[in-house]
């Protein structure tokens, strides 16, 4: 088939990869260049460049509905569309616009659960023990449409948000090729979502990124693992911040405020919380690079009894 690709970051790399050898790619669209990285300076996302690579043709607006946009895209002359991790939303005119008269887009969630801009940070936070990748055609509800497909994969003990990332980023690229390939043959079966079980995955907000210590250990390592790599949980040590980017979890009761350390000569640094104790394994300081905890306090010895947060 004829497909116009929408998608912005890594994660949607592999799934435009994957339909850059099995169809015809009449046009990529992503989002505009965007200043990234320590130094702020402006960069191609991810799916931008794999495309300039392949020498693919790129739309890069700021609103995907401007007429200009549309008139490009109808030139385009796509049988469908494809979206994964977009980052804008996609108008009647522009959904319609392929000649089978819709997008489909993978959404990383077994769907209608965390409908949303962040379904894999949630399914960590929430403790959920699988999550996936559903194959759905895009409606104007965000998330919402019906679901030709759905593939599951466990989610490990010690995933993070990367971890996770990369490996539902593989298998959005396998699920959405199947989809396609459902589509092209005429066995594509559409299933409506039950509305009354969806929950949603809104975008992580700044104050979410604070750790407070009176959760349970359990409750703030999932906490850990949704936002690494990146933005990464964050306290604060002396004043300055800090962020815990990898953590486990040690039971029992703790004999010290929320937040205090406990420091024994040949044991691991451990830090109280409303139930059990946080283990950090690795930490970032502002402006420094992340580093194991060991690595870390040879440096910067934390005492016992420093009260972070």
């Amino acid at each position: 088939m004829r497909l116009i690709f929408f998608g912005t970051p890594d994660f949607a790399v592999p799934t435009l990869a994957r339909l850059a050898a099995e169809h015809e790619i009449a046009a990529v669209v992503s989002q505009p260049d965007r200043p990234s990285g320590r130094g702020r300076r402006v960069s191609a996302s991810p799916v931008s460049a794999f495309a300039q690579e392949r020498g693919l043709a790129l739309l890069r607006p700021e609103r995907v509905g401007a007429p200009e946009v549309a008139a490009a895209l109808r030139a385009a002359d796509a049988d469908l569309g494809a979206v994964v991790a977009f980052g804008q939303f996609l108008p009647r005119p522009i959904r319609e616009l392929p000649r089978l008269g819709y997008l489909v887009n993978g959404h990383a969630s077994v769907l209608p659960r965390h409908r949303g801009a962040a379904p894999i940070a949630r399914a960590l936070i929430a403790g959920d023990a699988e999550t996936g990748i559903s194959v759905m055609r895009v409606e104007r509800e965000m998330d919402a449409g019906p679901v030709a497909l759905v593939r599951t994969l466990a989610i490990a003990p010690e995933d993070d948000a990367g971890s996770l990332g990369e490996r539902l980023a593989r298998l959005a690229a396998d699920a959405i090729a199947e989809a396609l390939a459902q589509i092209a043959d005429g066995s594509v079966r559409w299933c409506e979502q039950d509305h009354a079980r969806a929950t949603l995955a809104p975008k992580i907000e700044g104050a979410e990124l604070a750790i407070d210590w009176r959760d349970s250990a359990e409750a703030i390592a999932r906490r850990v693992r949704a936002f690494a790599p990146a933005p990464g949980a964050r306290t604060a040590l002396r004043g300055e911040p800090l962020r815990i980017l990898a953590a486990r979890t040690e039971h029992g009761p703790t004999d010290r405020a929320p937040g205090t350390t406990r420091v024994r000569a040949g044991d691991s640094l451990r830090i109280a919380t409303g139930d059990g104790w946080l283990v950090p394994v690795r930490v970032q300081r502002a402006g420094g690079n992340a580093l194991e905890i060991a690595a870390y306090l040879r440096g910067r010895p934390i005492s016992d009894g420093e009260l972070l947060g």
